[in-house]
C-alpha cells in the first residue's frame, strides 16, 4: 500500500493496516528501525488493559494496590542488595 507524505511530514495509515494492528484515533504508534526498514508498532499502555481482569466481588482496590506496591518495593530492595 502506498501513502503520500504531506508537506508537514504526515502520512495516513491505510484503514486496512489500522484494522490489522487495531489502531484507533488518538492511539500512539512507535516507529522502529530494523536495518533499512521502519516498522510501525502500536503502543499499548496500562489504560488499554483496563477491564481485562475481572473484579472479585467484595474486592478492595486500594488494598490490592497497596499490596502490589509493597511487592514491587520489596523486589527493588532485593535487586539492590
Amino acid at each position: 500500500m502506498i501513502s503520500t507524505v504531506t508537506t508537514k511530514g504526515q502520512v495516513t495509515i491505510p484503514k486496512r493496516i489500522r484494522d490489522i494492528l487495531g489502531i484507533n484515533p488518538h492511539d500512539k504508534v512507535d516507529f522502529i528501525q530494523e536495518g533499512k526498514k521502519i516498522v510501525l508498532v502500536p503502543v499499548r499502555t496500562l489504560l488499554d488493559m483496563r477491564g481485562a481482569v475481572p473484579v472479585k466481588p467484595g474486592g478492595d482496590f486500594a488494598k490490592e494496590r497497596k499490596a502490589a506496591k509493597q511487592m514491587v518495593a520489596e523486589r527493588i530492595v532485593d535487586e539492590m542488595t
